[in-house]
């Protein structure tokens, strides 16, 4: 179990220094956006991770607070970005 969780943490870094990258070197607000929507779904995935790895269920909450707020900030987005295209 050890072995997976390590990595699959290093994956999931490596994952977010990729994102990283295109947060910051994105062309138009949309790449930085869907940028952001992704690291925040690599911090769940490491939450969970983590939440297997020390068999601790407590960092659930934190899992579907991190979900939510990364869904609600892709919608916002999303819906000032089409008002502003019309």
């Amino acid at each position: 179990m050890t072995a997976v969780a390590v990595i699959s943490g290093v994956l999931l870094a490596l994952a977010a220094i990729i994102t990283s990258y295109r947060v910051l070197a994105g062309p138009s607000t949309l790449d930085r956006v869907v940028g952001v929507d992704a690291l925040t779904a690599i911090a769940a995935a490491g939450l969970a991770v983590w939440a297997a790895y020390s068999n601790d269920t407590t960092a659930v909450p934190a899992i579907v607070a991190v979900s939510l707020i990364g869904f609600l900030g892709s919608a916002a987005v999303a819906r000032f970005r089409v008002r502003d295209d019309i």
